[in-house]
């Protein structure tokens, strides 16, 4: 029968019987890979794990933000200040970041004299980090906070690494979040200070013009203006009235009409003067010469302009200013601690079942390979090379060594 038809004949209690037939092999090494495994999982060290779990601190409603609105009315613009500049609340991705920076794991590595721990004699700190990161680990739990867990062979010392990270993580946060308000501070500080100097350039330009033109509120001014020239122009028409009534009674060189003239004239001159002059001949602080309106009001209101858009910037720019003051002194906690770390009385490794169990599964998979290996061998008749002769002979060594009878 050639090789092509046994394979085809070949069932699967076949291979069943040649597991059977190799039985006592099997279990022999089973055995003794399990009783391996069981003392070299109660030689490992025992190492236990502490977390500690925090949270990011929320925003307070009622920091400067909420201050500065209540004194300038303008909480948002303080609110629109917080975002762009100011320290709202912290992101886990940051807490996460410093967390896992390298100035943190340094400082830890330090305090606790981890070099030692991990027996790193030339003191290569690069070593001490890619051991201490495999015994470290930061995960957000499903309800939002940050666990930080801490493995050690010491449950008092994996419990005080755990909170020192809680230390390390809100002071850091807190010196970035100062760092970052006294950069803001300093930006809106220059803004604030060429505001105040823009305002006190176009608050002298106003005060020069008045005082030139003497214009203090162009509407009003324009205004009596107006009613002082419809009131001289009311009283022409009545005296030049009177002036024909009179011009009629008593004759035009008659000294009553000679009066009467001298006043048309007067109040004629007046009007003339009051719309067309461009400065008056008699000093007046309410009065505008109609002819000088258009050229004061639109200098006025170009002034009038400048100082009410310099004062709506400091209406904006002073709360974000005294903002970014505050949060540059401030040092109130950034992270709240929900679980502080304590020493954990169960062990975290080795987990001696696992290993156990893991490693006789492996071992059984292996022996099974070798063991149809070895029954092809030694059922083989005809060599194809020299190596194929002596691993029928190594085979059939084992056989004889466990009393197997395969055949």
């Amino acid at each position: 029968m050639s090789e092509e038809q046994i394979k085809k004949n070949v069932r699967f209690s076949d291979y069943i019987y040649v597991i059977y037939k190799w039985r006592k092999f099997i279990f022999i090494n089973i055995l003794i890979v399990i009783i391996i495994a069981t003392v070299i999982s109660f030689l490992l060290p025992k190492t236990y794990k502490a977390t500690a779990v925090v949270m990011a601190a929320p925003e307070s409603q009622m920091g400067l933000g909420g201050l500065t609105g209540l004194l300038s009315g303008k909480s948002a613009a303080t609110s629109i200040s917080s975002k762009l500049f100011g320290v709202s609340s912290t992101s886990d991705d940051i807490l996460f970041g410093i967390l896992g920076s390298r100035t943190a794991l340094t400082n830890v590595i330090n305090k606790f004299n981890l070099m030692q721990y991990y027996e790193i004699k030339d003191s290569n700190m690069d070593k001490a980090l890619r051991a201490f990161k495999n015994d470290v680990s930061f995960d957000p739990d499903e309800h939002g906070m940050i666990d930080i867990n801490v493995v050690n062979n010491n449950p008092q010392v994996s419990a005080n690494i755990a909170n020192y990270f809680v230390e390390i993580l809100d002071s850091l946060n807190i010196k970035l979040n100062v760092e970052q308000a006294k950069n803001n501070r300093i930006f809106i500080e220059k803004r604030y200070l060429k505001n105040i100097s823009d305002l006190k350039s176009a608050e002298d330009s106003m005060y020069v013009f008045q005082k030139k033109y003497g214009v203090f509120a162009v509407p009003d001014q324009v205004e009596a203006a107006v009613k002082a020239s419809a009131a001289l122009e009311a009283q022409l028409v009545q005296q030049e009235l009177l002036q024909e009534s009179v011009k009629k009674q008593y004759g035009l060189h008659s000294p009553q009409y000679q009066e009467i003239f001298d006043q048309v004239n007067f109040i004629k001159n007046k009007i003339e003067n009051l719309k067309t002059e461009s400065k008056f001949s008699f000093p007046t602080n309410v009065f505008l010469p109609f002819k000088e309106i258009p050229d004061l009001s639109l200098k006025y209101y170009r002034y009038y302009r400048d100082i009410e858009i310099q004062t709506k910037i400091m209406e904006v720019i002073l709360p974000m200013y005294e903002e970014a003051k505050v949060d540059e002194q401030k040092s109130i906690p950034t992270v709240l601690v929900l679980d502080k770390a304590v020493p954990p009385e169960l062990k975290y490794q080795p987990k001696k079942a696992f290993i156990i169990l893991a490693v006789s599964f492996l071992a059984l998979f292996l022996m099974i390979i070798f063991i149809f290996m070895g029954q092809k061998a030694v059922e083989r008749d005809s060599f194809n090379n020299p190596l194929e002769e002596k691993e029928k002979k190594f085979f059939v060594k084992i056989l004889n060594f466990y009393k197997l009878k395969i055949q």
